[in-house]
């Protein structure tokens, strides 16, 4: 297995992506992938949709999710692998995930009508209802189409980070043991990003770390197409001190995102680290 087979991070139609899983198997297939997740936000359909799809030469796959989560320290996302995703415990913590998610949606639309006056097509507000999860993507995309700005990153920076909204939220213990009963593998995702463009680094970084280590976390991402070699080198000796497990994901997002499929930055690893090895190992991965 090559260092530029494994991408445990990326979404498709049932969240935010802009494939299908059906096409990300395809992608995984034609990038010859040895192994591969799709981590929908608060879904895990792709994990029950996938296995049905592949064929015998085909990437492995792990099921995986990406649950969002704050406390009075902050927020973060934590990935779930390797669980069931037929697990009551899971499928309701999905529910509740959903119902918070399509809140937040709407409580946007709202903030964006009344602070900057965009009003969207009823039509194309119902298409996004209408979607499985839809989030902060698909309203950059609509704001593109509609003209009130000129590129998704634009729609980002200007308007819908600027626009803060209350909500219910869970709790990171919560999501760390859901994924625990479920017979998962808890990892926090790209952990140096907080909210919106927040870096955490240091001492602020460890201290978040132990904290949900005290709740079960298991692993960090140490790879990630949005990290720099320093932020990569940082998650490694965090891993090493705390003999955490290791992943790499790109958070392909499809069109919605400017990611390229497969870029976790392992391929600038002369070796898989220790922490990559073992979770592959406990997942039953040969590598």
């Amino acid at each position: 297995m090559s260092n530029h087979g494994i991408d445990l991070h990326m979404h498709s139609t049932v969240s935010d992506g802009t494939d299908t899983p059906q096409t990300l198997l395809k992608k995984a297939r034609a990038a010859g992938l040895a192994v591969f997740s799709v981590t929908d936000h608060d879904a895990v359909k792709a994990g029950q949709i996938i296995p049905c799809l592949r064929a015998q030469d085909d990437p492995l796959f792990i099921p995986g999710a990406e649950f969002s989560c704050r406390d009075a320290g902050g927020k973060y996302h934590i990935i779930g692998y390797g669980f069931d995703p037929d697990s009551a415990a899971l499928q309701d913590l999905v529910i509740r995930c959903h119902g918070i998610r399509m809140e937040k949606f709407l409580a946007r639309l709202r903030l964006l009508e009344t602070e900057f006056g965009f009003v969207f097509p009823k039509e194309e507000v119902e298409r996004l209802l209408a979607l499985e999860n839809p989030g902060k993507p698909h309203l950059g995309s609509l704001m593109v189409q509609c003209g009130y700005a000129k590129d998704m990153r634009e729609a980002f920076t200007d308007y819908i980070n600027r626009v803060r909204c209350r909500s219910e939220s869970i709790l990171p213990q919560e999501v760390i043991g859901t994924i625990l009963a479920g017979g998962g593998i808890p990892v926090l995702a790209h952990p140096c990003f907080g909210s919106g463009d927040d870096l955490i680094l240091g001492d602020e970084m460890e201290r978040r770390l132990r904290r949900l280590m005290e709740y079960g976390l298991a692993g960090l991402e140490a790879f990630y197409s949005g990290f720099s070699a320093e932020q990569s080198a940082q998650m490694l000796s965090l891993a090493r001190k705390y003999d955490l497990y290791v992943t790499a994901g790109s958070d392909y997002h499809g069109a919605n995102k400017r990611v390229a499929f497969g870029n976790t930055g392992l391929d600038e690893a002369s070796e898989y680290p220790d922490g990559l090895k073992r979770f592959l190992a406990e997942l039953e991965v040969k590598i």
